[in-house]
């Protein structure tokens, strides 16, 4: 389908700069729309390609009517705090994906939506598609709002697709250190030291951010049916560790880096860039294992990066790209921070 033209709507974010740099390598027809609120956070230079400069709550029949599928990133990443207000921050999302979603399937444009598996919230058992979910926070009971919309306007002929995302980190043009992985990874190289803002013992599955280009891919040349699956885990079950785990794995590639834990409520720690409100008393309630056999079994030969291997690139590529403390620090690396310091000008929601 490299003939085809290829919309990625909010392609100048972690995962957009990421997917629009790979799929221009491998001959793809890329286009974007973004607002451009991290346009200039770069870690370092994403490829050109044409970017039309819009909200996504602005997107008309005419911005889509040129394209064969649309990959719809444009989201807010994680629950706000500070001067940002859930309700605020998350009901224009489901507004704006819903309307997109129905000129897609007015226009017969393939539509493709990244999910999350923060979804599942917590559980010690192991959850597949068909579990019932247990959102947590405002993030992921929005993904599961949109889901749901989605599912509704789905028919024979419109099937779009919903992928539950695992945590996803690696090396990307605008980088996130906001995300667990990328940020005990940004700790050790930096700082040489690694801070936990919980007990560590929270289980997660973990996803390589080129594996997560890699699966966009084989749905964009993916023959839907009409009886096709619409939402599936990404992932690998071997993948499913805890933070802690990942700790260790990362002190085997930085053995000298010291390990600390904050002893205090994470979430009284203002101006601190790991701060997360939803760590209390140093827990982590969101946790929960997830199966993957079904990306799997539809795509037989497809094999995801382990963790180890992972963080080893990852590593490499930070040191690489000499990251610094102060880099490490930037604001433009920390989504939630950069938005609420745009939303103090009153530019956000538009």
């Amino acid at each position: 389908m490299k003939n085809k033209k290829i919309l990625i709507i909010g392609c100048q974010g972690y995962l957009g700069s990421a997917l629009t740099d790979y799929l221009i390598s491998k001959g793809y027809e890329c286009y974007g729309i973004d607002i451009g609120f991290f346009k200039n956070c770069n870690f370092y230079k994403n490829k050109k390609f044409k970017i039309k400069k819009k909200s996504a709550s602005k997107i008309n029949k005419k911005d889509l009517e040129l394209f064969d599928i649309v990959i719809h990133l444009a989201a807010f990443s994680n629950d706000p705090y500070g001067g940002l207000k859930e309700n605020e921050f998350y009901k224009p999302t489901t507004k704006y994906t819903l309307k997109i979603a129905k000129i897609c399937k007015k226009l017969n444009i393939k539509f493709i939506f990244p999910s999350s598996c923060s979804v599942y919230g917590y559980g010690k058992k192991i959850f597949t598609e068909k579990s019932k979910v247990n959102p947590l926070t405002f993030y992921s009971k929005n993904k599961i709002e949109i889901e749901k919309a989605l599912l509704k306007i789905a028919d024979n002929n419109f099937r779009p697709i919903i992928l539950r995302l695992a945590t996803v980190y690696g090396i990307s043009p605008r980088i996130r250190f906001d995300v667990v992985v990328n940020m005990l990874c940004g700790m050790g190289i930096a700082m040489n030291k690694i801070t936990l803002n919980s007990n560590g013992l929270a289980w997660r599955p973990h996803l390589d951010i080129y594996d997560v280009c890699r699966i966009f891919e084989k749905f964009i040349n993916f023959k839907i049916k009409s009886n096709s699956n619409l939402i599936y885990n990404i992932g690998d079950d071997k993948n499913n560790l805890r933070i802690v785990d990942i700790v260790k794995i990362i002190k085997k590639y930085l053995p000298n880096v010291s390990v600390d834990f904050l002893n205090s409520d994470i979430s009284k720690k203002k101006n601190l860039l790991a701060a997360d409100k939803k760590i209390q008393d140093g827990i982590d309630r969101r946790s929960y294992r997830v199966s993957f056999k079904l990306i799997h079994n539809l795509f037989k030969n497809f094999k995801f990066k382990k963790i180890d291997k992972g963080i080893q690139d990852l590593l490499i590529n930070l040191k690489k790209k000499k990251l610094s403390k102060k880099t490490f620090l930037n604001i433009n690396f920390y989504r939630l921070q950069k938005l609420e310091k745009i939303n103090n000008t009153k530019k956000i929601f538009i």
